[in-house]
């Protein structure tokens, strides 16, 4: 049963790796001004609730499966992806508005959550590879 635990969680953790490398590609794509905002916001948003739904499927089976330790490392990610999806304002596209962007620094702190977010999901990949 615990293998079964930790296969899976290592198989989201891979497609939350993929998730925040593609976003790192496309945020560096419209820094560089290869896509335009409405382009870049789109493709981010469709990904944001698969996202959300991996980190907690993940969170779950670790409480679940009662690995403590596991459990409260994957908690805060989870509900910083919750409060970031419910905290939308009402107008917005989504979480990655296209007319924000560009504003008060969102495209830099939005690249430096992702790169935040990959180096978590790394570290997270290799503890799951280890047990």
């Amino acid at each position: 049963m615990e293998a079964a635990v930790f296969i899976l969680s290592l198989v989201d953790c891979c497609a939350l790796i993929f998730l925040s490398v593609y976003f790192i590609i496309t945020l560096s794509d419209l820094e560089c001004d290869y896509i335009n905002a409405r382009a870049c916001c789109s493709k981010l948003n469709k990904w944001v609730i698969p996202e959300m739904v991996g980190q907690c499927l993940s969170t779950m089976l670790m409480l679940v499966s009662m690995h403590w330790f596991i459990f409260l490392l994957n908690l805060p990610v989870a509900a910083w992806n919750i409060y970031r999806y419910v905290k939308v304002p009402m107008g917005n596209m989504g979480v990655f508005d296209p007319t924000e962007i560009h504003n008060r620094g969102q495209l830099k702190s939005h690249m430096k959550e992702a790169m935040i977010k990959l180096g978590y999901h790394l570290l997270c990949f290799f503890i799951y590879l280890y047990r």
